[in-house]
């Protein structure tokens, strides 16, 4: 029987990509996508890991998943919470593979700490599985639980760097232990399919797009894809195997830092307060100079053990405050909006109206940078981009984010528009899609996807019908087009565990939640 096999490269973009391909770089690529099938892959609003990663393993938008970004607002209750795997209300193209009784590989997903019993095995990943800001996960983050073992003495498997890489100067160990990570994993992947036989592994490689964040389109980034180049070609050698290569959004050279807090406290949508933060800001105390020190001085793990995290979650980053934090830096009563990175935007009901949604995305719409172009090509109202039931939990109005802009939510700085701070790359709404195998035929360069394209087309793959629940459509990369009928979804269990302070923590250490 041919399996299958879809590796996911968080962040990849042909933008980066095609200048390599053009110089003979990255032959595989290359080849595969003469012939295979390949096309821009667009992703959801916003273009980020949460939720996007779900989006393609369910076919659905957010608005039917009910998690948006990294975060939760609740204005009327005066929240904010950070998202994990088990908020996540939808079942994955595994699931409906399994209960078809095919068994599946899961390696390195994000979205899915803590991880959940499937027919197979299930690797949890990316920035949510986590123990402690600076401390990497040594267990719980598999299933079944013993596999975490196997994994560390077998491959030397770690879920996350050490050394992290936290800034663009960091280009010996840090970059080396990445490369180390994303190999490994594809180690894990090709043995899932060859030693345990199963009929579908999918594998992220999430610090990819830590590398493109960083370093973008330098050295790190191609050694990175060069990596990559020569493990797809191994699996494209293994017999009777289906190889889908998808990303989760784009990336692109960030050219600025927007704001948009600061820009909300300007034009008086959101009133600021003085919390514990500003006055570690006036004494230069950010989150950034104390890492900086203690990698220096080898106490990162001391820090971590002797500061209470209390105390580590008061200290703010150069760019300002974020998550919880923004509810104590702003008088809520007269607040009547508050956003998070990259794009969505919350309203006070208590002290915003329909007229007010109106009114700020015409101001929005408005803003450009001093020649002229907007740093938003587009503004929506949450509705307009979501759909299902889910989307009275979401944002009021979404801005898209010009390529090379990168929409940040902190507050406290004073500045609305600066110079790239952190990130040499941001993401973008276009990704990257590439099938070739026994069951697909070739079909060269295809127009745009969608994200949730990629599950339902999986699932015809195998000849199975697709949930009533679905949004995307079987992609046209089959000798004849497959049109498997219909079910009825799967519905989860809700025995699922939390770990919501261990995520928050990484989502900041790695700038996700800056």
């Amino acid at each position: 029987m041919t399996k299958t096999i879809v590796v996911g490269l968080d962040g990849a973009s042909w933008d980066l990509l095609d200048p390599w391909i053009d110089d003979g770089k990255l032959p595989t690529i290359e080849r595969l996508r003469e012939e295979g099938s390949w096309a821009t892959n667009r992703s959801c609003h916003p273009p980020v890991t949460f939720p996007n990663w779900h989006v393609y393993a369910s076919g659905k938008n957010p608005g039917k998943l009910g998690v948006f970004w990294f975060e939760r607002v609740d204005l009327e209750n005066g929240s904010i919470d950070v998202m994990e795997g088990a908020d996540f209300d939808t079942a994955a193209v595994w699931d409906y593979l399994n209960d078809a009784e095919y068994s599946t590989g899961v390696v390195n997903m994000p979205s899915t700490y803590p991880p959940r019993p499937i027919d197979g095995v299930m690797i949890a990943g990316g920035p949510d599985a986590a123990e402690g800001e600076y401390r990497s996960i040594e267990s719980g983050f598999t299933e079944p639980p013993e596999l975490a073992e196997e994994l560390r003495e077998r491959y030397d498997y770690d879920v996350h760097p050490d050394p992290l890489l936290s800034s663009n100067a960091e280009t010996g160990a840090e970059v080396e232990e990445i490369l180390r990570l994303l190999d490994l994993r594809f180690d894990v992947a090709i043995d899932l399919l060859e030693e345990r036989d199963h009929e579908f592994v999918h594998l992220t490689l999430f610090y990819l797009n830590v590398i493109h964040h960083f370093f973008w389109d330098e050295e790190p980034s191609l050694r990175a894809w060069q990596l990559i180049d020569d493990r797809l070609a191994e699996i494209d050698e293994m017999e009777d195997v289906n190889l889908v290569v998808t990303s989760d959004h784009g990336s692109m050279e960030t050219e600025a830092e927007f704001y948009i807090n600061e820009w909300l406290a300007e034009h008086g949508y959101l009133q600021k307060d003085r919390s514990a933060d500003y006055y570690f800001q006036r004494l230069g105390l950010t989150r950034e100079n104390v890492l900086s020190v203690a990698k220096r001085l080898g106490a990162v793990d001391l820090l971590a053990k002797i500061v209470p995290e209390r105390i580590q979650r008061m200290v703010p980053q150069e760019d300002g405050v974020k998550r919880g934090r923004k509810m104590e830096a702003i008088d809520l009563d007269e607040t009547a909006a508050v956003a998070s990175s990259q794009g969505p935007i919350y309203l006070n009901p208590d002290v915003a109206d329909e007229e007010t949604r109106d009114q700020l995305i015409e101001d929005l719409r408005a803003v450009t940078d001093a020649d002229g172009e907007p740093y938003f090509p587009a503004v929506y109202r949450g509705e307009d981009v979501y759909s299902g039931e889910h989307v009275e939990d979401g944002p009021d109005v979404v801005v898209e984010q010009r390529p090379g802009v990168h929409v940040n939510d902190g507050l406290g700085g004073g500045e609305i528009v600066t110079e790239p701070d952190r990130w040499a790359a941001e993401n973008t709404m276009t990704g990257i899609f590439l099938a070739k195998g026994p069951d697909f035929e070739p079909q060269g360069h295809l127009p745009e996807i969608d994200m949730v394209d990629v599950a339902p087309t999986l699932l015809a793959t195998y000849g199975l019908p697709i949930p009533t629940d679905v949004d995307g459509e079987v992609l046209p990369i089959f000798e004849e087009q497959r049109d498997p009928g219909t079910r009825e979804p799967i519905e989860l269990g809700d025995d699922r565990g939390s770990a919501e302070d261990e995520v928050e923590d990484r989502l900041k250490q790695l700038g996700y939640m800056e």
